[in-house]
C-alpha cells in the first residue's frame, strides 16, 4: 500500500504537469498567431527564427518550430537531463500542434505596439506555466546549455547573444522598427514569466543585529505572530558577541517591525531586503511547486 501511494503521487504529479504544459502551450499558441504573427514581430530563440522563416518563405510556423527543435533534441540527449528533456519534447510537441490547430485564429489587433504588449503578457503567462509545470520550450536552452560546457560564457549570456542576433536580422531583412517591437515584446514576456513563477505577493527579510534579541523576537511573535530564528555573530572590528533575529514578513507588516525594533533597541542595526517568493507555515504552501 506503500509503495502504490507513492506510485499514484508520481502518477497525479506528472498527470499536474502534463496538464500545465498543454494549457500553457494552447495560451502560448494563441497569442502567437493571433498577435505576434500577424503584426510581424519576432520572438526570441527557436521560436523567433522559425517566425522570420514564415515571414521570408510562407513557411508554417508549427511545422517550423518543430524541425527546427529536432537536432536540438538530438544533441540534448547527453547534455542536459533526462526529465528536462522529455519535458521539452513535450512542450515542443504541443505547442507545434496548437500552433496548427490554432492558424486560422483571425488577429485581434493590428496595431503593432499593442500586439508587442499584450502578446508579450499572454506569451509570459503561458510560458510561466510551462516554467511551473517543470516543462519548457526546448530550442535555444539546450544550444546554451551546451555552448555554456565548452566557453566561459554563462546561460545567459549565450540565449541573450542568440535573441540579440535575431533581433538585428529582424531589423536587417524587415525595419528596424520591427526589432524594437521585438524588444518590447521579448521584454514584457520575460518580466510576466517571473511574475508567474514567485507571484505577487513579495516579502521582506529582515535581519536585525542587537543586544536585546529576545525581547524583540518576544514582540514579533507577540503582535506580528510571526516565527522568528536566532542566531549568533561576531563583529569583525569590535570582536563583540551579539545575536542576529530574523523574521520573514508581508509587506504591511514592515512598519510594525521596524517600531517594534525601534522601541526595544534603538542602538540596533537592522537590514530589509525584498524576499521574491516564501514557502512555510504564514506563507504559501508547496502546493503547486
Amino acid at each position: 500500500m506503500h509503495w502504490r501511494g507513492i506510485r499514484d503521487y508520481f502518477t497525479f504529479q506528472l498527470l499536474k504537469h502534463f496538464v500545465g504544459i498543454v494549457i500553457g502551450s494552447t495560451i502560448v499558441g494563441v497569442s502567437l498567431n493571433t498577435l505576434i504573427i500577424p503584426n510581424q514581430i519576432a520572438d526570441g530563440g527557436v521560436t523567433g527564427i522559425a517566425i522570420i522563416l514564415h515571414y521570408l518563405f510562407n513557411w508554417p510556423v508549427s511545422w517550423a518550430v518543430l524541425l527546427l527543435n529536432l537536432p536540438l533534441f538530438i544533441l540534448g540527449l547527453r547534455t542536459v537531463g533526462r526529465d528536462f528533456l522529455i519535458f521539452s519534447i513535450a512542450g515542443v510537441g504541443i505547442l507545434s500542434a496548437i500552433l496548427s490547430m490554432t492558424a486560422n485564429l483571425p488577429a485581434l489587433t493590428h496595431d503593432t505596439l499593442l500586439a508587442a504588449i499584450s502578446g508579450g503578457v499572454l506569451t509570459g503567462i503561458g510560458m510561466g506555466i510551462i516554467f511551473r509545470s517543470r516543462g519548457s520550450l526546448g530550442g535555444t536552452d539546450i544550444l546554451a546549455v551546451l555552448f555554456a560546457r565548452t566557453t566561459s560564457f554563462s546561460v545567459g549570456q549565450i540565449l541573450l547573444g542568440i535573441d540579440a542576433v535575431i533581433f538585428l536580422g529582424v531589423a536587417i531583412m524587415f525595419r528596424p522598427e520591427m526589432a524594437m517591437y521585438a524588444m518590447i515584446y521579448m521584454f514584457i514576456c520575460t518580466r510576466v514569466v517571473d511574475l508567474v513563477q514567485v507571484g505577487l505577493s513579495h516579502s521582506k527579510s529582515v535581519m536585525v543585529v542587537t543586544t536585546h534579541p529576545q525581547r524583540i523576537a518576544d514582540e514579533i511573535m507577540a503582535k506580528l505572530e510571526r516565527g522568528v530564528t536566532l542566531f549568533e555573530a561576531t563583529g569583525a572590528f569590535s570582536g563583540e558577541a551579539k545575536k542576529v533575529v530574523y523574521c520573514v514578513i508581508n509587506r504591511a507588516e514592515l512598519s510594525q517591525i521596524k517600531e517594534i525594533v525601534r522601541e526595544q533597541d534603538p542602538q540596533a542595526f537592522v537590514a530589509i531586503s525584498e524576499v521574491p517568493e516564501v514557502v512555510g507555515e504564514g506563507f504559501s504552501t508547496w502546493k503547486g511547486h
